[in-house]
């Protein structure tokens, strides 16, 4: 588009409109600017030489320093460039008070959880193994199972000595109540009882007969009736008798009747003082047998009063239980018996539920935590599935008969309780992805102690009478792991968040480059590769993966911590050297290694070359055209990143001012960018503007894009292809640019950098490299360039160039071969700039807007003349 020409426009003097057009011609191009030349091949890249490094193979380097020792990774290696994070880990784990946990935040390829470990183990080392908690029966509230906190070991202890005291306690049981002396007394108590019984009804029967009354024992009970002779009177000789006999016989039989009604009241007293006899027999008898196992258990346990006052209990209950323990069917010996209940069903409450021990017996079931115990100091545990009941515990059933039991047995420990006294380590996000996990977690930390309660019960989902075991007292350190974003979420939606969890240890994505840095790092693959027995690596493949690491970092100058990254290449580069044959991983290994993860992902890019080459999306990368520009575009696809051109395009028109943003109009535009298109809106009207209003509508797009469009990367690039087409300048379509811009023009630093250059390269590479393709970038990026080695190679053979630059004005002059005019102190810019251009077409545009104006207010005032002459006569009749 020909810029128009600015009749009427005074060379030197303002323009009619407001517009101040210069006179001055501006010699030269773009490569007489000083400081526009491309970057030369040694910028584009900052290597790690292999003949810095003073080691041949990583086998010469220790973990702990420059000795070959071997052994475990010293912290210094492995808390590689993490000192702010180790710092504020070591001050969650010395401040004793409540609510000082430790929140690790840490980016997805940073590993912190084998630095923390580490700290976490060489802290708890420092402290005592915590005690043994076990659950035992509550003889006085049998749903509320009660606790007993031990000193390390004995909840073991205890656990066996009750296991062999309900094994014995059966057979003395039924040793005692089977024995001699037992069953004579109790045929004594029953042989007198019996003996008062009768005598007091032969008193009676004989008191009745001295009157002429028998007592008689019928079918229906005892009964009194007129005895003649010894023998009962038949009824038709007690009718033959005088009224005055009959009339006696009946008082008496109605008076020996009253008196064995009292008798027979009488008799269940006598039974009931026979039975307490009985009871009391059976409990002396109880109490001999389970006494001496009772006291042989409290003596084991003498230092310790809770086993004691349990024990205690235990007599009572087995005194009082007396003749009940032999009769029910001891566990396995009745196939209707559950098979979770050990002993019998009342035996089974002299068990004790060891929820959390520590002791070196083999057998000591799952809850029993041997190392604690044999090293002595408190546990480091990790809870991979982090559920509510995993947390906090949880109380299993038995189905039975159709029915489901329970009993304290069944209570079954959480992670809390496995940590307790220690650390426990929590993935965030696992945490908040569970049921009603994440606020479990909290009610445990606010109020220092374990409730077991069911998921249901929690929720009063469940109207039966369950368990409700005694809360365990909470002692210890909570370390959460998570990203960045997990942490300022919860810290802003959760108000309880910054009371539970008062510290952050903020692990850094990159540190600083340097040789310091750079040889810890070699430390770390040194001290990586003989943990995970892999090949050691030689010199040439360190210096490789240090550059890699400052890839990562996205800068030269400082070196990536995704360590998890790193170990990944490190173990596939070890497998190509083991198909190769060789000791040892070289820098060929380690070139193989990532042309291969390149290659497993690059399944998209490929077909977005390929559409590029082909003309399907058309970018040109010769010739030239006026308000079309190749901006830089980067796909993230998972891990990997790659960049591609995509052409951007800008038209103009005669308007008020209006600058349209296809993307954003269509919704495709994220804020960002919409904010990068305002503020080169801005730009262009504080240079262009500042006098007279824009008269010109335009609009930008990012062609053949049909998905979102985010960031404002692509501001500088909008804004050169907008003053091409103002300026009528054509853009060389050999460049491609990248960076944002300020409203002065400034070009600022974008991400992304080395993928945009080198897919725009291998576009480049595929048409053909002439020596006049590159890029232009901000020259704040030149300091992050860790470009690939055919980039540079093609940078040295003079085949592709890096252009750095300041501001706006280098680019387009860059990209037209035009200079493009800095105003003087009057604001006139030099005859023949861009600039210049731009504010001639400008001034055109501004000066057709009022033209068409004033014709279009001259039609409409005539149109109303007309209007009013026709209606004369109208209005007259």
């Amino acid at each position: 588009m020909p810029a128009p020409d600015p009749a009427g426009a005074t060379p030197g003097r303002p323009d009619p409109d407001g517009w101040l057009l210069g006179t001055a011609q501006a010699a030269g191009g773009p490569k007489d600017a000083p400081g526009i030349g491309p970057l030369p091949a040694g910028a584009l890249v900052t290597r790690c030489e292999p003949a810095t490094l003073d080691f041949e193979t990583t086998a010469e380097l220790g973990d702990r320093g420059d000795r070959g020792d071997g052994g475990d990774i010293g912290d210094e290696v492995l808390a590689f460039g993490q000192d702010r994070a180790v710092q504020a880990l070591r001050l969650a784990l010395a401040v004793p008070g409540a609510g000082f946990n430790p929140f690790v935040l840490a980016a997805s390829g940073v590993d912190p959880h084998t630095l923390v470990r580490r700290l976490l183990q060489a802290h708890t080392r420092t402290r005592p193994a915590p005690p043994d908690w076990c659950y035992v029966y509550n003889f006085a509230e049998p749903n509320r199972p009660s606790v007993l906190r031990l000193p390390p070991g004995e909840g073991l202890r205890l656990r066996e000595a009750m296991r062999r005291f309900v094994g014995e306690l059966s057979k003395a049981v039924t040793a005692a109540l089977d024995s001699e002396e037992y069953r004579s007394r109790l045929d004594a108590i029953q042989k007198e009882a019996k003996t008062r019984e009768d005598g007091a009804l032969q008193s009676l029967g004989d008191r009745a007969a001295a009157q002429g009354v028998a007592l008689l024992r019928t079918p229906q009970g005892l009964a009194f009736a007129p005895m003649r002779d010894g023998a009962p009177m038949p009824a038709a000789d007690f009718e033959k008798l005088q009224p005055a006999e009959r009339e006696r016989l009946g008082h008496v039989i109605e008076a020996s009747g009253a008196q064995l009604q009292r008798l027979l009241h009488e008799l269940p007293r006598l039974r009931r003082e026979m039975e307490q006899r009985v009871r009391e027999a059976t409990r002396d008898a109880m109490g001999l047998a389970a006494g001496h196992l009772v006291d042989e258990v409290k003596a084991r346990f003498a230092a310790e009063p809770t086993v004691a006052v349990f024990l205690d209990e235990v007599r009572r209950d087995i005194i009082e239980a007396g003749e009940q323990l032999r009769a029910q069917p001891s566990a396995g010996g009745d196939e209707d018996e559950p098979s979770g209940f050990s002993g019998s069903l009342l035996l089974h409450r002299y068990q004790v539920n060891l929820l959390v021990g520590r002791g070196a017996d083999g057998d000591a079931g799952p809850d029993v935590d041997h190392g604690a115990g044999l090293d002595g100091h408190a546990p480091v545990r990790e809870c991979e599935h982090p559920s509510y009941a995993n947390l906090v515990g949880r109380i299993d059933h038995i189905a039975h008969m159709g029915t489901l039991l329970t009993n304290f047995t069944l209570i079954r420990p959480g992670a809390l309780h496995r940590a307790n006294g220690g650390v426990l380590m929590l993935d965030a996000v696992k945490v908040l992805a569970e049921p009603m996990a994440w606020a479990g977690l909290k009610r445990a930390l606010k109020s220092s102690r374990v409730v077991i309660e069911s998921l249901p019960q929690a929720l009063g989902w469940i109207n039966t009478l369950p368990l409700e075991p005694e809360p365990v007292p909470l002692d210890l350190k909570i370390v959460l792991f998570g990203q960045r974003e997990h942490y300022y979420l919860l810290q802003s939606l959760d108000p309880e968040f910054d009371e539970l969890f008062k510290i952050a240890a903020d692990f850094d994505d990159d540190i600083p480059r340097g040789p310091p840095q750079v040889r810890r790092l070699a430390q770390w693959l040194a001290a990586a590769a003989r943990e995970q027995r892999l090949r050691p690596l030689h010199r040439d493949a360190v210096a490789r993966l240090v550059d890699h690491a400052a890839r990562l970092a996205d800068d030269g100058a400082r070196l990536s911590t995704h360590t998890r990254t790193l170990a990944d290449l490190l173990h596939e580069a070890d497998t190509h050297a083991a198909r190769a044959g060789r000791d040892v991983v070289t820098a060929d290994d380690v070139a193989q290694a990532q042309r291969a993860r390149i290659h497993r992902a690059d399944r998209v890019r490929e077909r977005l070359q390929d559409a590029l080459v082909r003309q399907t999306l058309l970018v040109s990368t010769d010739g030239s055209h006026i308000g079309q520009v190749n901006g830089l575009a980067v796909t993230q696809m998972g891990a990997f990143r790659f960049g591609h051109p995509v052409r951007v395009t800008a038209t103009v028109r005669l308007g008020d001012s209006d600058l349209v943003d296809i993307e954003r109009e269509s919704t495709l535009g994220g804020p960002i960018h919409s904010k990068g298109v305002m503020i080169l809106a801005a730009c262009l009207a504080a240079r262009h503007a500042r006098t007279a209003p824009l008269s010109l509508s335009a609009s930008l797009v990012f062609e053949q894009s049909y998905g979102p469009v985010e960031g404002d990367s692509a501001s500088l690039a909008e804004l050169c292809a907008l003053l091409s087409a103002l300026a009528g300048l054509p853009l060389r379509q050999a460049l491609a640019v990248t960076g944002s811009i300020n409203q002065f023009g400034r070009v600022q630093a974008v991400g992304g950098i080395h993928e945009k250059i080198e897919g725009f390269f291998d576009l480049c590479r595929e048409r053909g490299l002439d020596g006049s393709q590159g890029v232009i970038i901000p020259r704040a990026n030149v300091q992050h360039l860790m470009l690939r080695d055919d980039v540079v190679e093609a940078a040295a053979q003079g085949r592709f160039h890096v252009w750095p630059v300041d501001d706006a004005d280098e680019a387009i002059a860059l990209l037209t071969g035009v200079p493009a005019g800095t105003a003087d102190a009057r604001g006139a810019v030099p005859e023949g700039t861009v600039h210049h251009r731009v504010a001639q077409t400008l001034a055109a545009m501004s000066r057709r807007r009022r033209q068409w104006a004033q014709a279009s207010g001259q039609a409409k005032r005539m149109g109303g003349r007309s209007a009013g002459r026709g209606q004369g006569p109208r209005g007259g009749q």
